[in-house]
């Protein structure tokens, strides 16, 4: 569940994922409790340090890439910007924004444990998931 922790009990789901300007990560995790998965969404190195402090089992960074996804995204961070968050934590670590099937693979030889895919699935949303689990499998 994004952003709603309330939500995210009351529908009886696996996790939570929170950004910068949701509840925090200490808050949503007093919420859902300790079995629950818990991500956060970071956009820089001082986010991604302060984030590996808190109890979340794994960080998001980005956005990687240019995205369509968001309003006002954060400043674009690179190939280099996930080269960087993973020397700076060793929780599992997801690529976020503009991931595509094009870029996917790159991201994880740059350290991303995994990607996070919005836009590159909405066109063919089975041909599109068969081709990222061929790339990435």
């Amino acid at each position: 569940m994004n952003d709603r922790a309330d939500l995210c009990l009351a529908a009886g789901y696996d996790g939570l994922h929170v950004g910068q300007e949701d509840l925090s990560p200490e808050g949503a995790r007093h919420v859902i409790g300790p079995e629950l998965w818990l991500g956060v969404s970071t956009h820089n190195p001082e986010q991604l340090e302060q984030t590996g402090a808190t109890s979340a089992d794994y960080i998001a960074i980005g956005p990687v890439f240019v995205t369509s996804s968001k309003e006002r995204p954060d400043p674009v961070i690179g190939v280099e910007g996930v080269r960087r968050a993973r020397q700076l934590t060793r929780k599992p670590l997801v690529a976020i924004g503009g991931i595509t099937r094009a870029n996917a693979l790159g991201l994880i030889q740059a350290g991303a444990d995994s990607v996070a895919v919005i836009s590159d699935l909405v066109r063919d949303p089975r041909k599109s998931a068969e081709e990222f689990f061929r790339i990435l499998g």
